[in-house]
């Protein structure tokens, strides 16, 4: 059982597997403003030419809304709350994604040892002066080093 919860985090948390959740994540929020940039503009534009009902905000103003009533005209105005709705609702989800992504890879990174670098330089056994770790001989003292 261990190492199928093992080899699950391991799939779970691959990048590829979290980039393709948080992009369908963000293409739903997105898809939202679409449907709200659809629904409170597109339409009563397109509708104050045919004459069908939406229910908004703002009146048109090359409506004529003398004579009709008040749902008639609340149907031919702009509703551009629920597009800024959306909007704000895209970007706390983004903020909130970018905020669990940062996390995930701060906690990710916790298990993970640094790997040392291999040593570059090493002392010479006569005058104790840093060196080369491949040379022959020590540049300060001159002593031939040995291996």
């Amino acid at each position: 059982m261990k190492k199928f919860l093992q080899e699950f985090k391991e799939f779970a948390l691959k990048g590829n597997v979290m980039d393709m959740a948080i992009g369908v994540i963000i293409g739903g929020a997105f898809s939202a403003i679409v449907t709200a940039l659809t629904d409170s503009f597109i339409n009563p534009l397109i509708n104050s030419i045919g004459g069908a009902e939406i229910a908004g905000a703002i009146k048109l103003p090359w409506v004529d809304y003398t004579g009709l009533d008040s749902e008639a005209a609340l149907a031919l105005s702009l509703n551009y709350g629920a597009f800024l709705t959306a909007i704000i609702n895209f970007l706390i989800i983004a903020i909130i994604l970018f905020i669990m992504v940062k996390a995930m890879n701060k906690v990710m990174s916790i298990g993970k040892k640094k790997e040392e670098e291999a040593p570059t330089e090493k002392d010479c056994p006569y005058c104790k002066m840093k060196i080369a770790i491949d040379a022959t001989r020590c540049p300060h003292c001159t002593s031939e080093i040995k291996e």
